[in-house]
């Protein structure tokens, strides 16, 4: 009987982490966090003065967005009952109902409004902006009818350092703002390659991806476009210092010299994948990195 408990424990918690996406969730988080971090660093405040709003936005936040990930999952249960990457979710496979997939994504999105009234209202206003744009216009509304869905869902995942930041002091100062910029521009060229990669299943699902009504020649070429947007970026991030802006000036020369190989790759999905690991760990420099950086100088 414990041995069976254990077992039923384990999947229980298994198709938890799959219902809230755990990996994205956790990608959405750093930029939260980071955002925080910096406003704290380019203010001067002290993180004993804010340990309350520190605690309330992380928590609130993560709940806001995991509540956002269920509903994508409920809306979302006959596209990924065709799409094998998805085919183990919860909602697929029956282990959760629906109805309690709808309920619990509406609970845990509420309570983490509510503990977010303990921030700021401009953290509260970028999250309802983010949640919206994720549940509502990308979702319900862009998804599977047109293929600007991924710019449209990309305001979901680009106001998380906005959030970070409020919840310490206005996010009208260009650090913040640069940081949503990055991730604007960077969630295009990263769905894209997982587009590409997983085409055949997107278009037995039925959703109209760049690659499944365009095909992959147009794709390569929208992905050069919007990372080249990436390269004047870091020269708006100057006071984060010079290790930053060489760092990522070298990832965004990089980058855009992988995308520009795509247009001569034998192996379109080989290539899809490269670029998909390449902008994972992208992302991971551009958050991590300026916490590193200002560490010494932090005012704890």
């Amino acid at each position: 009987m414990i041995h069976g408990k254990a077992v039923n424990a384990s999947v229980w918690l298994q198709d938890l982490k799959l219902l809230i996406k755990y990996r994205v969730l956790l990608a959405n988080v750093v930029p939260v966090f980071t955002g925080f971090w910096l406003a704290l660093y380019f203010t001067g405040s002290l993180f004993g003065e804010y340990v309350t709003e520190f605690f309330c936005t992380m928590i609130g936040t993560t709940l806001v967005m995991a509540g956002a990930l269920m509903l994508n999952n409920w809306y979302e249960a006959d596209i990924d009952a065709v799409m094998d990457r998805t085919k183990q979710r919860p909602t697929v496979t029956g282990h959760f109902s629906l109805r309690s997939i709808l309920a619990a994504g509406i609970l845990t999105s509420l309570s983490g409004f509510g503990i977010l009234l303990f921030t700021t209202g401009e953290t509260i206003v970028y999250t309802f902006i983010g949640w919206f744009a994720y549940v509502v216009l990308y979702t319900i509304w862009s998804k599977r009818r047109y293929t600007m869905n991924t710019i449209i869902g990309s305001l979901s995942g680009a106001v998380t350092p906005l959030m970070g930041w409020a919840a310490v002091d206005s996010a009208l100062h260009v650090i913040p703002i640069s940081l949503f910029a990055i991730l604007f521009i960077w969630q295009i060229p990263h769905t894209l390659a997982t587009a590409m990669k997983k085409c055949d299943e997107y278009s037995r699902a039925g959703v109209r991806m760049l690659p499944v009504v365009y095909g992959f020649a147009m794709t390569k070429r929208q992905m050069a476009v919007y990372v080249a947007c990436l390269l004047p970026i870091p020269f708006w991030m100057v006071s984060l210092g010079n290790v930053y802006v060489f760092v990522l000036t070298v990832l965004n020369i990089v980058w855009l010299g992988l995308v520009l190989y795509g247009f001569y790759a034998k192996d379109d999905l080989k290539w899809a994948h490269q670029n998909f690991l390449f902008s994972v760990n992208y992302l991971m420099v551009v958050f991590l990195l300026p916490i590193i950086l200002t560490i010494p100088s932090f005012p704890f």
